[in-house]
């Protein structure tokens, strides 16, 4: 294991970012649900802006343990056609669907119903807990590229060297402490690993904040 938790693995990751340190044009967005508490700790550290970016992935209908693509709050969509494995267009229709009612489910409680913040001309550092198929990183890309920031930077604990080299290729700068071959899950990563509700996602905003 490298980190304890996400805590750790926040702190650890913002040392790295000291250079956007005060940099009053820089945002961080997490991922949530497991992206929240690494993306807050980069904040606190660099005293920059935080905000919350909607993306869910795109499950098969038969586990909820992997996907085939993901979805944004502002409808951006990815599909890895490779990994669809007989998922037919009516089922995607069905799922995006689905996730689209939990996106403003989320909206409305972790972000309290308010627009994401503007993100024209920022440094924008793209967070989550970790990268494994990529899915929901690729969509936050593309809806981050639509509102015109300064600069993109990836920023997370754990990554894939495909999902390094990849992201490398479409975004300004990726920054990953962790990048084990082969790369099996981002739950390896961490000694303490657990599914993250929307109680203490709540719980950690209201601490970041008060």
């Amino acid at each position: 294991m490298v980190f304890r938790d996400r805590k750790d693995a926040g702190q650890k990751l913002a040392v790295v970012l000291e250079k956007y340190r005060d940099n009053p044009d820089v945002i961080v967005l997490a991922i949530p649900r497991g992206g929240v508490e690494v993306g807050i700790e980069i904040a606190k550290y660099l005293h920059s802006d935080f905000d919350l970016i909607m993306c869910r992935k795109l499950q098969y209908p038969w586990t909820t343990e992997s996907g085939y693509g993901a979805l944004c709050e502002d409808g951006t969509v990815y599909i890895n056609e490779a990994a669809l494995d007989g998922v037919t267009r009516s089922q995607i229709y069905q799922e995006i669907e689905r996730q689209q009612r939990e996106i403003l489910h989320r909206i409305e409680v972790l972000r309290g119903g308010r627009p994401l913040k503007n993100l024209e001309g920022k440094i924008v550092i793209l967070t989550d807990d970790g990268i494994a198929m990529g899915s929901t990183m690729r969509a936050a890309v593309a809806m981050i590229k639509k509102a015109h920031p300064k600069k993109i930077v990836i920023a997370v604990p754990t990554a894939s060297k495909a999902a390094i080299d990849h992201f490398s290729k479409i975004v300004d700068e990726v920054v990953v402490l962790y990048a084990p071959h082969p790369f099996y899950a981002v739950a390896d990563a961490y000694e303490k690993w657990y599914d993250v509700d929307d109680e203490e996602v709540l719980r950690l905003l209201r601490e970041y904040r008060g």
